[in-house]
């Protein structure tokens, strides 16, 4: 696997990571509930906006 591959994988991983929840939280997150995360949804979409360019390059370059 490439290295994009990778990369694509652990920012995958960390958005989720972000989403889920934790009892030992200090405060809640944006959603209302105590994740890894307390800016949980903008986490995730900053992790998944570097997948979606990067997916998107890939299959813009294969295409050719």
């Amino acid at each position: 696997m490439k290295r994009h591959g990778w990369i694509i994988i652990v920012l995958i991983g960390l958005g989720i990571w972000t989403l889920l929840p934790i009892p030992g939280a200090s405060k809640p997150c944006l959603l209302g509930y105590y994740a890894h995360c307390s800016f949980t949804p903008i986490s995730t979409i900053m992790c998944w906006i570097p997948v979606g360019i990067l997916y998107w390059r890939k299959a813009k370059q294969s295409a050719k």
